[in-house]
């Protein structure tokens, strides 16, 4: 499941999608790292679904977030329509139905019904789901928060201590206790080292979408904030180990986005790996860092985040900006 913006399991403080999931439906236990995809039974998890409400939906990402009830626990149904890849087009063509719905001149628009095979969804199973992972996927407006070194002391590292936030699925996946079939690549050192591992918005069919989360095996760095000079080998390492690793799908380093989330979905130092020109949730400005210009900003000035002004969006719920507020600091 790595990342996360979206794992179906993280508490976030922050707008993402959400963490990493396999393709198949699959309940998230962040403690067991149990996956329900691996049972027989997983191919009809959702027959008893029993939809509450729907928390959001986008038509231009083709997608739907749903709140609702399975097996009398509550749970949250991600539905996504997965990428039209250019190896299956002969077959697609070929073996699907066409009803015209208009013709213009040269112009004409069908309803193509495309066969089973060739149609399928992306589930994404949170069960149970917590209210913090209902709100995470409801549609909200949202906030630009400006954080200075002295706010991010008495904000938020406060809340995020007070909260607890569970990263118990991340030392599953760590420790291999979950998603170990999904390492891409680890690294073994405890002060250097990481595993990367596909995140769950990513379906390992094509390229052009291609989501991976460089998880640091080090525990006790939560977030940008934490970072000093002293992190510069692990950051390069990842930088540059990331890199090489991910020729193998014949992407040149020029071709990657790799950055990092401030606010973080979960806190535990991790790396998103993200195809250049795949528009990935929270790749904007306001939310993303490039790794490069974080190891730069850090040669030159070894507590550069730790005395910098940060922005980050927060979600109208979001309780870190309600301590914002009361702070009178937005």
């Amino acid at each position: 499941m790595a990342d996360t913006e979206s794992k179906g399991g993280i508490h976030a403080v922050g707008t993402e999608e959400s963490p990493h999931k396999p393709k198949r439906a699959k309940a998230d236990n962040e403690n067991g790292g149990e996956e329900v995809g691996n049972d027989p039974e997983s191919e009809n998890i959702l027959s008893e679904f029993k939809t509450s409400s729907v928390l959001s939906d986008s038509a231009r990402e083709k997608n739907i977030f749903i709140h609702g009830k399975l097996a009398d626990r509550e749970a949250v149904v991600i539905l996504e329509k997965t990428p039209i890849r250019e190896d299956i087009l002969a077959e697609l063509f070929v073996g699907s139905k066409l009803s015209l719905e208009m013709r213009n001149d040269i112009y004409s628009t069908y309803r193509l019904q495309a066969p089973p095979q060739l149609n399928e969804i992306k589930a994404t199973v949170v069960c149970p789901a917590t209210e913090k992972h209902v709100k995470k996927y409801q549609r909200q407006e949202s906030f630009l928060v400006e954080e200075t070194g002295e706010d991010y002391q008495s904000i938020t590292l406060p809340y995020i201590q007070k909260q607890s936030f569970s990263v118990q699925w991340v030392h599953n996946i760590l420790e291999k206790k979950a998603e170990a079939e999904k390492i891409v690549y680890e690294d073994p050192e405890p002060e250097v080292g990481f595993v990367l591992l596909p995140d769950f918005k990513w379906d390992q069919k094509q390229v052009d979408d291609l989501y991976l989360i460089a998880i640091a095996r080090q525990r006790d760095i939560r977030s940008l904030r934490d970072l000093t000079a002293e992190h510069l080998p692990l950051l390069q390492n990842i930088f540059q180990r990331g890199k090489a690793i991910l020729q193998r799908y014949k992407l040149p380093p020029s071709k990657l986005r790799v950055y990092l989330h401030y606010q973080p979905s979960y806190y535990h130092l991790h790396v998103h790996f993200t195809k250049l020109g795949y528009d990935a949730p929270g790749c904007g400005v306001e939310r993303a860092h490039l790794l490069a210009d974080v190891i730069q900003n850090l040669q030159s000035d070894s507590r550069y985040y730790t005395s910098r002004t940060l922005y980050f969006p927060l979600r109208a719920d979001d309780g870190l900006l309600g301590r914002f507020r009361e702070a009178g600091r937005l």
